[in-house]
């Protein structure tokens, strides 16, 4: 095994462990059995705004059409410890007192430059939280039937197997 080829069997294999719950999570398990932060239903909009933002509508629907912010949630309550969730949803609230610092208004009453421009920020300033949420939502919305079928080319009955062939220029990747 050369040098290259050890690095990159770490990094998957690191990458597995980081991304547990939320891999957990798009397969529909839970591995939290314990107590669950009560979400409200002002975060889980402030959740969909956020979201909104990371994955707007442009020509395919955005992560708030696709309802990420139900997955989000659903992941975080069942694939995350408490702890982590609290973690979380402290982040989630930093940014709306950040945006209410900033601008003297909360997240969700912003405009679209305003909210990119306290997502941006939030990528310094609060990264643990930003990392997590754009994982999720990232997630969330190419697991969906609208990222699977809409920003993604789909195949409902797929042919044979070929393991490498050309797109077409301005064709979308492939749904798995």
């Amino acid at each position: 095994m050369n040098r290259r080829e050890a690095i990159q069997r770490v990094t998957y294999l690191l990458g597995g462990v980081l991304s547990a719950p939320l891999m957990a999570g798009a397969m529909g398990e839970v591995l939290n059995t314990g107590e669950s932060v009560a979400v409200t239903a002002d975060q889980t909009a402030l959740l969909a705004e956020v979201a909104d933002i990371i994955i707007p509508t442009t020509g395919t629907p955005g992560a708030k059409a696709a309802g990420v912010e139900k997955f989000i949630v659903r992941v975080m309550r069942d694939c995350y410890e408490k702890a982590e969730q609290e973690k979380f949803y402290a982040g989630l609230a930093k940014l709306d007192t950040d945006s209410q610092a900033k601008f003297g208004k909360g997240f969700m009453a912003l405009n679209v430059a305003q909210k990119n421009e306290m997502v941006k920020q939030s990528t310094v300033d609060n990264k643990a939280f930003f990392l997590t949420m754009k994982g999720l939502t990232v997630t969330g919305y190419f697991t969906s039937e609208i990222g699977a079928t809409q920003a993604l080319e789909y195949l409902p009955i797929p042919g044979k197997f070929e393991a490498c062939i050309p797109l077409k220029p301005g064709q979308k990747a492939w749904a798995l």
